[in-house]
């Protein structure tokens, strides 16, 4: 794990700084917590409440975001970071760290991965030198000190504002992504998945208003060519893919003409903590 990320991170059972020794990150208090053979260190210090995607979900991110069909978000993504100059950037639900590891590559930025799915951080702890990667849940408490990130980046994962703006230094950003309405509405057509909550925006403001001011909004928005293939990897790495059946939906795209058109329909917006 990069040297730079450790200095941020603090011990979930005491809060102290923690520092890496035998392939371990230890605190003065004497807590000690396991680096896996992977890269990553399980800083949970409990059971989360939820274990995050499994492995043929996380699978089906990475294929899909390799072909690039993603490719409007990233970009986006990445320009609203890079804004933001050199320091430690938070990716909450990271994933596979694919937002994260583009949005530090050009910068002096350090990354850390969070994410409670074990088969996700297996990936994220490799994805760029400068990145590390913790299994923690934002619910019970990110293990980072206060006021330490240049940046957190949301994409499609949790939300906990009082999290966001504590580890947020003064200034900083919080950019987050959110499905727009008719993000991938053509396949919500066709094959029954769960669609995008119409008061989500609402929702978005209520978990955030109380520790953040919204400062832009950005429509990334761009049309989809998919294969069967990538269209089975972008039902299988969502929500629905916890609802749906996965022999169901191959037969179902395997009745659609070749390619398989959708819309990348998401809203990235970036906000600042209240003074």
């Amino acid at each position: 794990m990069h040297p730079v990320v450790i200095t941020h991170l603090r011990c979930p059972v005491c809060r102290a700084p923690l520092s890496s020794a035998q392939r371990a990150l230890r605190c003065a208090q004497g807590h000690s917590f396991d680096i896996a053979r992977q890269g990553y260190a399980d800083l949970t210090a409990g059971r989360p409440a939820h274990t995050g995607d499994t492995a043929d979900m996380v699978a089906a991110r990475a294929a899909l975001l390799a072909a690039g069909h993603f490719e409007a978000l990233t970009g986006a993504v990445a320009d609203a970071v890079a804004r933001e100059g050199a320091g430690l950037v938070i990716e909450v639900g990271a994933g596979t760290a694919h937002y994260l590891a583009r949005s530090i590559r050009d910068t002096g930025s350090v990354g850390l991965a969070v994410d409670t799915s074990k088969a996700a951080l297996k990936r994220a702890a490799r994805a760029g030198e400068r990145i590390g990667a913790v299994r923690a849940d934002v619910w019970q408490g990110l293990p980072v000190a206060d006021r330490s990130a240049a940046v957190v980046l949301d994409v499609f994962a949790p939300r906990s504002g009082a999290e966001f703006a504590r580890v947020l230094r003064p200034g900083g950003a919080l950019v987050v992504a959110t499905p727009g309405a008719g993000h991938l509405g053509e396949l919500v057509d066709a094959l029954g998945l769960i669609r995008v909550d119409p008061a989500k925006r609402e929702r978005l403001h209520k978990g955030l208003d109380e520790w953040f001011v919204p400062e832009t909004e950005r429509p990334v928005r761009a049309p989809l060519s998919l294969s069967r293939a990538d269209a089975h990897s972008l039902v299988g790495m969502g929500p629905s893919a916890w609802h749906t059946d996965p022999a169901a939906i191959a037969a179902a795209l395997g009745g659609m003409p070749e390619p398989i058109p959708a819309t990348l329909d998401v809203d990235l917006t970036v906000w600042r903590p209240r003074p």
